[in-house]
């Protein structure tokens, strides 16, 4: 197929690209560099097949030739963005979902959107299936990202409803590998970097918020078996091994070999107490679980990590 990937050169997207093409697939990245990284597209440029489009989906979106698939990962995802990226995030939320849905619907391609768990907000369901609507804070700190996801997947089914538009959405819940950035303000990447540069690692509250960590390579797996089948979803797409924020530090901390202390600093406002996912859809429609047990997700993320560290001298 040829599939467009919007956010591309970001640190999934590019996972996602890398993988598209070594399966014979051809591949156009579009993605407007705000979070992504100019290197990932260095990487990928090598590849046969791989065009690299720099552009703002919120914007019109041009692209020559056919297209079989259109897949969504284009937003700022770390928490760290929802506050100086807000407005951002909102307009690729509905403007950006806007234009690829036109642009697979004109081409008669299959469009994924890429939702995230954060739809469930801090839920009061445990594990959350997708039949849970959530319970979400529409103008608190996280909301930006919060509600423009959630309208991301309104308008993907309004999409379909009035056009019949072939659409797909997954409900994305905590990824992490090494091709993270070291300052993406993530927990697992805030947590290595801290631990190899022989930092306390931060840990906000007591820990006992709980997170389920999806290795990146997983993920991208789930992501093509959504394009490839007829899902509609919402689909959960996670690991549900469920952790203990305290319980990741840590283990970072034996993987890592570091001596660093574990610093508790105030949790942020919003922060969700408990995070897992119900795979049982996943499972029955795509066909897929997750496999890679995180400790060894984080073994080959510290290890990413380290070459970076290494390289730079």
């Amino acid at each position: 197929m040829r599939v467009l990937v919007a956010g591309g050169a970001g640190f999934v997207g590019e996972a996602l690209c890398r993988r598209l093409l070594a399966r014979g697939d051809q591949v156009v990245c579009v993605d407007n560099l705000v979070t992504g990284s100019i290197d990932h597209v260095a990487r990928l440029s090598a590849a046969t097949g791989f065009t690299f489009v720099e552009a703002d989906v919120t914007s019109t979106v041009e692209v020559d030739g056919p297209v079989e698939a259109v897949v969504n990962l284009a937003c700022p995802a770390s928490p760290a963005d929802f506050g100086p990226l807000a407005l951002e995030i909102l307009a690729v939320g509905s403007v950006g979902v806007s234009n690829l849905a036109d642009l697979a619907a004109a081409r008669g391609a299959r469009f994924v959107q890429a939702s995230t768990s954060e739809v469930y907000g801090d839920p009061l369901v445990h594990p959350q299936p997708e039949s849970y609507w959530g319970n979400v804070d529409p103008v608190g700190a996280r909301s930006p990202y919060d509600e423009a996801k959630r309208f991301g997947e309104a308008l993907t089914m309004a999409h379909h409803h009035r056009h019949g538009t072939d659409v797909g959405v997954v409900r994305i819940f905590n990824t992490y590998g090494p091709g993270m950035r070291p300052d993406d303000g993530r927990v697992v990447s805030n947590l290595v970097s801290q631990a190899l540069a022989a930092q306390p690692l931060t840990v906000h509250g007591d820990g006992s918020q709980t997170r389920s960590f999806c290795f990146v390579e997983d993920l991208v797996g789930a992501l093509i078996a959504m394009v490839d089948s007829g899902a509609q979803g919402p689909v959960n797409i996670g690991s549900d091994e469920e952790r203990t924020i305290a319980e990741v530090a840590r283990l970072v901390l034996k993987v890592t070999g570091s001596s660093s202390a574990i610093l508790f600093r105030p949790r942020p406002p919003g922060d969700p107490s408990r995070r897992c996912p119900d795979l049982t859809l996943a499972r029955r429609e795509l066909g897929w679980s997750p496999t890679t047990a995180l400790r060894d997700g984080l073994a080959r993320t510290v290890e990413g990590f380290a070459a970076r560290v290494a390289a730079r001298g």
